[in-house]
């Protein structure tokens, strides 16, 4: 027990839970995130990132895939949690990615995101978890917010796609 307890065990022989760490920053691979493109009366639902990266930017509602967790399940957590509606993902829209460097060149982050068209089922719109508002945005005003890099043309293609 004593080496033990200097490797940091406890008396029961368990380890404390490790510091959690922004494993995003600087990654090793890729992080799979999905976004939801969300319509109602010629309207999208946009989020305003609460948190790091991109704080304070707009985006769709979204984030990254738990390890053992399906796309579908993903998408509909991440939109539940952001804007308080539950979704059902109708179709997979786009896959993109985004990579942002730091000022040495480094990729800082770097995601691979699935785009789905949802439909609304049920729930009260509300900003939670990590953004800040919600709000849904007619496409002629989507220019004057700032909005992350390579979300406005996916954005537009869907407009463009539902008019068809």
């Amino acid at each position: 027990m004593k080496n033990a307890a200097r490797r940091g065990a406890t008396s029961q022989g368990r380890y404390p839970a490790p510091r959690k760490r922004d494993d995003r920053r600087y990654p090793k691979r890729p992080i799979v995130g999905v976004g939801a493109l969300i319509f109602r009366r010629g309207r999208i639902l946009m989020a305003q990132r609460g948190k790091q990266p991109m704080k304070g930017w707009w985006s769709l509602p979204g984030g990254a895939v738990e390890a053992g967790e399906s796309l579908d399940a993903a998408v509909r957590r991440e939109v539940r949690e952001e804007t308080g509606l539950a979704v059902k993902p109708v179709k997979v829209f786009e896959v993109f990615e985004r990579i942002l460097r730091d000022a040495s060149g480094k990729t800082e982050y770097h995601y691979v995101l699935i785009d789905y068209i949802c439909r609304v089922t049920g729930g009260d719109l509300r900003a939670g978890d990590d953004v800040c508002r919600v709000e849904w945005v007619r496409l002629r005003d989507l220019p004057e917010l700032e909005i992350t890099d390579g979300t406005l043309a996916v954005i537009e293609g869907a407009f463009r796609k539902r008019r068809v």
